[in-house]
């Protein structure tokens, strides 16, 4: 076993026996899950990956496929036509509220629920889920699906989206029917991937848009930078702060429990475990994401000792 793989099962091994936290409870699929299934993934901009724990379980992505359809929107829109329905400001609020300005009536970023279906009513209607699937498959390097079942409890459940899509078409902000956007929204949160899949996406973004296993560039660089830099401000919501002091890297949450975390030129981390903080996101996930940049030294605020020759030291988890 290398350094970086000792290092994560050391992670896994410490940060195992905590279990606070509930899952999420509003999805019927979800309220049923196992809680405790625990994984950990790192992909490396040069294409290595290291794993430990359950990290090869199948969950639904959730919020963590705001910051991708966000991406594919300034990729196929651009980014004046997005900006004109998107803001990038942090919103400081949980992910549901119904919250847009008032003069504009744009959500504050893409990574709240508002921002992100407005971002996906920017994708042509037609084809539009084989599009973000396809997308969100590139960026993983492998086939992805969703899984209808979840899609259609989302659906059934999410009169608050609902609200917002139509809120949202009131102000001119939708580019598409509201009950369409919604249901295409819902059906990117089900997309189903694996701990790994999480590390493959964040070290695509690591990567400039390049995947590190495939070599193809999926995003353009100057997305990634704009996408990476609505995640540092608000891709953990109203704990953004907290996660920036203590992670110190772009991050997303989602109430599958998974957590992506991305340090630029070097690595994407994934975490997967159901069991829920007051704010969304996976107490473990948050808790491995703390431990990974500090003993990693990978907090883009912080001072770094000079790397080793693969760029990284692995020490054993403190």
């Amino acid at each position: 076993m290398d350094d970086l793989s000792r290092f994560l099962a050391d992670v896994h091994k410490k940060v195992l026996p905590e279990t606070d936290g509930q899952v999420a409870s509003y999805i019927p699929s979800l309220a049923q899950a196992n809680p405790d299934p625990f994984g950990i993934a790192l992909a490396t901009v040069d294409g290595q990956l290291h794993t430990a724990g359950d990290s090869e379980i199948p969950f639904s992505l959730q919020s963590i496929s705001k910051p991708l359809t966000y991406a594919l929107a300034l990729m196929e829109s651009g980014f004046e036509a997005v900006d004109a329905v998107v803001d990038v400001e942090p919103s400081g609020e949980a992910y549901n509220r119904i919250s847009l300005e008032n003069e504009t009536g744009r959500p504050a970023n893409a990574l709240i629920n508002a921002g992100a279906i407005a971002s996906t009513s920017l994708l042509p209607s037609g084809g539009r889920m084989s599009r973000l699937l396809h997308f969100y498959g590139q960026l993983a390097g492998r086939r992805l699906h969703a899984d209808a079942q979840i899609a259609m409890e989302e659906l059934e459940g999410g009169h608050r989206n609902l609200a917002m899509a139509h809120l949202l078409h009131s102000f001119g902000k939708l580019a598409d029917e509201p009950v369409q956007a919604t249901r295409d929204y819902c059906a990117a949160c089900a997309t189903m991937v694996t701990t790994t899949d999480l590390a493959w996406i964040a070290a695509t973004l690591a990567n400039s848009g390049c995947h590190p296993g495939t070599g193809e560039q999926v995003i353009d660089p100057m997305v990634v930078q704009r996408v990476l830099s609505v995640m540092t401000m608000s891709g953990m919501y109203d704990e953004a702060g907290w996660w920036m002091v203590r992670v110190g890297l772009p991050g997303k949450s989602g109430v599958g429990g998974g957590i992506i975390a991305v340090a630029p030129g070097k690595l994407g981390l994934g975490v997967w475990s159901p069991r829920l903080n007051e704010h969304g996101s996976s107490v473990r996930g948050v808790r491995t994401c703390e431990i990974v940049s500090r003993e990693l030294e990978l907090h883009v605020m912080g001072s770094h000792r000079p790397p080793s020759e693969d760029g990284l030291s692995a020490p054993t988890a403190s």
